[in-house]
């Protein structure tokens, strides 16, 4: 049942206002979650804008860098030259009558602007202050926070790549996967500083909080299983490949004619997959009767493996697979890979209407927001914004009634 106090259908975040300092990806990512959520993201860009407007080719329909509009989406932007007082006092403005602050500059340079925590919290202690950074504000302040940076000393590329007797190297994932991560940690923590707030009435403090997050800190959390295996051992994992260092066959294997994913998790799919391969007998083999024994003798059961699907194309192992309940598939493109979405009717692509350069209506494509709420409904209203498109912008009205007033409204 939909919660009529929150008008029936209106997003979960409606009304909650966002001043949106940051740039490039980890923070933009961020506050276009909570902009497809139902909060009202005011985008605060320097005269030459956010960085990434510049990272093109490809553009989209709009004549907008696709880097840039896939982390921009939902918002509106203005600019706030923090080197002129006009400008500034206008970002002060902004931040003063915020629910959230996101800023993902060099620790302290918000506070020489006189835009840290500690001063907007002194004049709106409601506010809830994201701070997004590398390696901390401490000993790593100075640190340069990228991506690739981030893999490397993070240890991310330790485990990606062919093994070195492979002649494989370090190897970056193919996305800025790290920002990724730490765009969504940065929306868990702002939605949790939001609940801990909530309305007085409510029995919420009322007040923010400042909420920190690292590139570094949520890389080693999202290695999940490698990291607990290195503090629990003391050793390193390396670099497989495809392969995984606790179950086989989990990897990619080669057939007549392309790459397939074997992904097999239980005792039973190992014994469906050598029943369909025609070598039913290696399941009760000594070196492969159970998970422990496969990882053992990982090499000569990829080689058993691999002489048997080399016999017949991709798509019949698929079919032959799928059919028994064993999981795998071909190695698709991206573009094959929301074909797929769109055969399993998942809806991952929104379409939002916007101007080409000349001025002609177009239509924007991006990847919706991949959650889905029955009451509360995550909308992508507006393609990502023109540098200073919305210069005038003021907060729009207040949908949640729920949700404390800041401690003032900008005229």
């Amino acid at each position: 049942m939909v919660d009529q106090a929150w008008g029936g259908g209106a997003a979960s975040l409606s009304g909650v206002r966002v001043a949106d300092f940051s740039r490039v990806l980890a923070g933009p990512y961020a506050t276009m979650m909570l902009a497809d959520l139902g909060a009202d993201v005011i985008k605060i860009e320097s005269p030459e804008g956010d960085g990434t407007r510049q990272w093109s080719p490809p553009v989209n329909r709009a004549g907008q860098s696709t880097y840039f509009a896939a982390a921009n989406r939902g918002k509106r932007s203005v600019v706030c030259d923090l080197r002129d007082p006009e400008g500034l006092a206008r970002a002060r403005e902004y931040a003063a009558t915020a629910d959230v602050v996101i800023e993902n500059f060099k620790p302290g340079t918000m506070e020489r602007f006189g835009l840290g925590y500690e001063e907007i919290a002194a004049v709106n202690p409601g506010v809830v202050y994201c701070s997004i950074s590398g390696f901390g504000d401490g000993a790593g302040r100075e640190l340069p926070g990228y991506d690739l940076l981030v893999q490397a000393v993070g240890g991310l590329m330790s485990v990606t790549g062919r093994p070195d007797a492979d002649g494989g190297e370090p190897t970056k994932v193919g996305v800025a996967l790290v920002d990724i991560l730490t765009g969504l940690n940065a929306v868990i923590g702002i939605q949790a500083a939001l609940l801990a707030r909530g309305a007085p009435e409510h029995g919420g403090s009322g007040r923010g909080q400042h909420v920190k997050v690292t590139l570094l800190g949520s890389l080693l959390s999202a290695l999940s299983n490698q990291a607990s295996a290195a503090l629990a051992t003391g050793v390193s994992p390396g670099r497989l490949g495809n392969a995984h260092p606790s179950i086989t066959p989990y990897e990619t294997f080669e057939t007549a004619d392309q790459p397939i994913a074997l992904a097999v998790g239980t005792d039973a799919q190992f014994a469906r997959v050598c029943r369909i391969l025609g070598v039913a007998s290696a399941a009760e083999d000594p070196r492969f009767a159970d998970n422990p024994s496969r990882v053992a003798h990982r090499a000569e059961l990829r080689g058993l493996l691999l002489d048997r699907l080399r016999e017949r194309p991709a798509a019949e192992w698929i079919d032959a697979f799928t059919a028994e309940q064993v999981p795998a598939g071909r190695v698709n493109t991206i573009a094959q890979a929301f074909e797929l979405a769109d055969v399993l009717g998942l809806g991952l692509v929104v379409e939002t209407p916007a101007l080409d350069p000349d001025g002609r209506e177009c239509v924007v494509r991006s990847v919706a927001t991949p959650i889905s709420l029955s009451g509360t409904p995550v909308r992508a209203t507006m393609p990502p914004p023109g540098l200073g498109e919305h210069q005038a912008a003021r907060w729009l009205p207040r949908e949640r009634p729920d949700l404390p007033p800041t401690v003032k409204e900008i005229p």
